[in-house]
């Protein structure tokens, strides 16, 4: 393996072709993320449905959803990735938008891409009329929690999130937009 320079990583619009490459980053992220604290048997599960081929395919095809790559300039190699899409939280009202996935590679945190992409999220869910931004957090992840409330999130509530056969609680949080 050749050295790479790292230089700032680029965000970029998804079209239908990114659902493999939406698929590796998103189970990949979710392993480092979550590895040590949900068995293999459930993160396997987790990867091949939620985080599946099929499941990027069908995001993508989805005129209210929007997902964005952040890349590696020169080889395009996938850092981080998010997903803005239609409320699939019990506490959304007409109006709503959910910031469903925002993961980058922990080798990337605290660079400001984190912000950049939020930033990028927040722009196109205004454009798209929307007036408040939802997202499920997991309950232990203080420095997520702590990143959402900077950028401007409130607790709301709280949601059950399942992982393959396992249940977890996350924290609702909402941004508005108007």
């Amino acid at each position: 393996m050749r050295d790479v320079v790292e230089t700032a990583p680029c965000i970029r619009a998804c079209d239908a072709a990114d659902a493999a490459i939406l698929s590796l980053i998103g189970g990949a992220t979710f392993l480092e993320t979550f590895g040590d604290s949900i068995d293999a048997a459930n993160l396997l599960a987790h990867a091949q449905g939620p985080h599946g081929v099929a499941y990027y395919e069908k995001l993508l095809g989805d005129p209210d959803t929007r997902c964005w790559l952040a890349e590696l300039p020169g080889t395009q190699a996938p850092i981080g990735y998010q997903v803005l899409t239609t409320p699939d939280i019990d506490l959304a009202v007409a109006g709503d938008v959910e910031l469903k996935r925002i993961y980058i590679f922990s080798r990337y945190h605290g660079g400001g891409l984190a912000k950049q992409m939020v930033g990028r999220a927040v722009e196109a869910a205004t454009a798209m009329g929307k007036q408040r931004m939802l997202l499920g957090v997991y309950g232990e992840n203080h420095r997520a929690i702590a990143f959402y409330r900077k950028m401007g999130f409130d607790m709301i509530g709280d949601r059950r999130f399942t992982v393959g056969a396992q249940t977890f609680y996350d924290k609702v949080m909402a941004r508005p937009l108007a």
